[in-house]
C-alpha cells in the first residue's frame, strides 16, 4: 500500500536537460485511482528541439565514438539502471499497479539486460563478403558496411513500460543511432527516470530524448522530416495510423502490433505442465502481455478436465492485493479506460453465448482499491471460434476454451485469425511437435512452455501483428543501413 503519495513532476528530457512545459496531465495509480504524477506535454517546439538535439549528437560526439567505446557506454547504462533498481521499481509500480514481485523479476531486470544484451551486437555479427569474377579475370571483392540508420523515433506501450522501451533504445544506441522516445501517456515515469541514468553515466547530450504526450505528440514525431526511422509497439489500429504517417517521408518502420494468440492442448499433453504454463500465459500481468494467450483449443477428450483445472488455477493461484504484499501476483489493469474496454468484452461474451466458468466482472474490496482499475480473471466455454470475443484482442486476463477433434482442425483453428504474433502448444509426442510447430502462422511458437525469450532470436509477428523482426542480428536490419562496397582487384 502506498501511503502519503507525493505527486511527482515528469518533465520532458531534451538534449540532456529536463524541460517542463506547464501543460500537464495526470498520471493515476491503478490500485486506487490516486494522482501520483503530472507529465509535461510536449508540443511542436519540444519535438523540434528533441529531434535537432538527436541530429546534433549523431553528427557530433556520439557519432564520432569508436564502436568499442560506445559499447562500453551502453553497458554502463545497464549498470546504471540496476544501481537505481529501487527507484525504477517504485516508478513502474506507481504507473502500472503491478505487484512488486512481477516488476522486480521481469520489468526492471529486463530493462537493464536489454542494454547489456545489445551492447556488442555490431561486434558479434559480421557482414557478408564475396569474391567475384570479372571479364578481365582480375576479379573483385564485395563486402558489407553497416552504419547507423540515424535518428530513431521510439513509440512504446504501457503494459511493460521500461522493458519494451529499452528493447528498442538498447539496440538503437548500440548501433550508433540517437533516439527520440515517446512513452505511453499512461506510464511515462521510467522513461523519464532513464534520462537521469543517461546523465549519470555520461551519455552525450541529445543521444536520448523523451517527449510526453498523447497521439498528437506521437504524430509530430512520426511525421517529422528529420526522423529516419520509427519503431513502434502497440495495438494494430495505432500501428496502421503510424504507417500512413511515415509514408510521405518513406521512413523505415518496425512495427510490433496486436495479437490474438492461440494455445493448443493435445490429448497427449503433460497436463500439470500445460495448466501451469497456460495459467501464466492467460493471466500474467493481468493479461496485459502482447504474447499472452486469449484462446485455447483443447482436444475434446480432455476438454472438461482442462477447463476444471484451469479454473482451479485461477481460484487458488491468482491473488489480488497491494503491490508490496509478497503474496500478491494479480494486480489491476493499467487504467479505468482499459478496465472499461475489458469489461465491455466480458459483457459481450455473455451476449455471444459464453458460459462463464470463472470471473466475468470486476471485484469489490470495500476499501480504497474500489477506486482502482480492477477486473477479474475470466474463463469462458461455449464461445464460437468466430465470435467477436474469440477473434478480437481484449488485452486482459480472459481466455476462451474451445474444443477440437483432431490435429488438422487444431492447426486450422489456431491459424484462422488476422493476427500472427505468438502461439503455444502442449504435446509429449516428438513427431507431433516437429510436425505442428512449422505449420503455426506466428512469429514465435512455444512448445510445452510460454514466454521463454532468448534476446538473440527473432521477435515479431506476421499478418496484422507487425512488420519486421527485432532481436540479435535481426534487429540490425532496422537499426542500421547496409552498404555494399565493391572493389576491383
Amino acid at each position: 500500500m502506498h501511503k502519503n503519495i507525493v505527486v511527482r513532476q515528469l518533465p520532458n528530457f531534451i538534449n540532456g536537460e529536463f524541460v517542463e512545459t506547464g501543460d500537464t496531465f495526470d498520471i493515476l495509480y491503478p490500485i486506487t485511482g490516486e494522482v501520483t504524477a503530472q507529465a509535461h506535454k510536449a508540443g511542436q517546439k519540444e519535438v523540434d528541439a528533441a529531434v535537432a538535439a538527436a541530429r546534433a549528437a549523431l553528427e557530433g560526439p556520439w557519432g564520432k565514438l569508436a564502436q568499442a567505446e560506445r559499447s562500453k557506454m551502453v553497458r554502463a547504462i545497464a549498470d546504471g539502471v540496476m544501481k537505481r533498481f529501487d527507484d525504477f521499481l517504485e516508478a513502474e509500480v506507481l504507473d502500472t499497479g503491478k505487484p512488486y514481485s512481477v516488476a522486480s523479476h521481469v520489468d526492471i531486470p529486463r530493462g537493464s539486460s536489454n542494454f547489456a544484451a545489445f551492447a556488442d551486437v555490431l561486434r558479434e555479427h559480421a557482414t557478408e563478403a564475396f569474391k567475384m569474377d570479372t571479364p578481365d579475370g582480375a576479379g573483385a571483392l564485395n563486402y558489407g558496411v553497416r552504419r547507423p540508420r540515424g535518428v530513431i523515433g521510439v513509440i512504446s506501450p504501457w503494459n511493460l513500460p521500461l522493458l519494451l522501451l529499452t528493447w528498442k533504445v538498447g539496440p538503437a544506441l548500440a548501433c550508433g543511432n540517437t533516439v527520440v522516445a515517446k512513452p505511453s501517456e499512461v506510464t511515462p515515469s521510467t522513461a523519464t527516470l532513464l534520462g537521469e541514468v543517461m546523465n549519470e553515466v555520461g551519455i552525450p547530450e541529445g543521444v536520448y530524448n523523451v517527449l510526453h504526450g498523447f497521439g498528437e505528440t506521437g504524430a509530430m514525431i512520426t511525421s517529422h522530416p528529420d526522423i529516419d526511422g520509427i519503431t513502434f509497439t502497440g495495438e494494430t489500429v495505432t500501428g496502421s495510423i503510424i504507417l500512413k504517417a511515415v509514408a510521405p517521408t518513406l521512413k523505415a518502420s518496425s512495427m510490433e502490433m496486436g495479437g490474438k494468440n492461440a494455445g493448443i492442448v493435445f490429448e497427449d499433453a503433460d497436463l500439470d505442465l500445460a495448466i501451469k504454463e497456460l495459467g501464466r500465459a492467460c493471466f500474467l500481468n493481468t493479461g496485459q502481455v502482447c504474447l499472452g494467450t486469449e484462446r485455447v483449443y483443447v482436444h475434446e477428450s480432455i476438454f472438461d478436465q482442462v477447463a476444471e483445472r484451469l479454473v482451479k488455477y485461477a481460484k487458488t493461484e491468482l491473488r489480488y492485493g497491494y503491490p508490496d504484499d509478497d503474496a500478491t501476483n494479480f494486480g489491476p489493469v493499467v487504467s479505468d479506460e482499459h478496465r472499461d474496454k475489458v469489461l465491455t468484452y466480458y459483457k459481450l461474451a455473455e451476449e455471444e453465448g459464453a458460459k462463464v466458468l470463472h470471473g466475468g466482472g470486476a471485484p469489490t474490496f470495500g476499501d480504497e482499491r474500489d477506486g482502482g482499475s480492477w477486473v477479474e480473471p475470466t474463463i469462458w466455454t461455449g464461445l464460437a471460434h468466430n465470435s467477436r470475443v474469440a477473434t478480437e484482442e481484449i488485452f486482459g486476463p480472459a481466455v476462451a476454451l474451445i474444443p477440437f477433434h483432431d490435429e488438422a482442425e487444431a492447426i486450422t483453428l489456431a491459424n484462422d485469425t488476422a493476427y500472427g504474433l505468438a502461439a503455444t502448444f502442449f504435446s509429449t509426442n516428438a513427431s507431433r511437435v516437429h510436425r505442428v510447430a512449422p505449420q503455426l502462422q506466428a512469429g514465435i511458437v512455444w512448445v510445452n512452455s510460454w514466454f521463454l525469450r532468448d534476446l538473440r532470436t527473432a521477435f515479431g509477428g506476421m499478418k496484422h501483428s507487425g512488420i519486421g523482426r527485432e532481436g540479435g542480428v535481426h534487429g540490425l536490419e532496422f537499426y542500421t543501413e547496409l552498404s555494399n562496397v565493391c572493389i576491383k582487384i
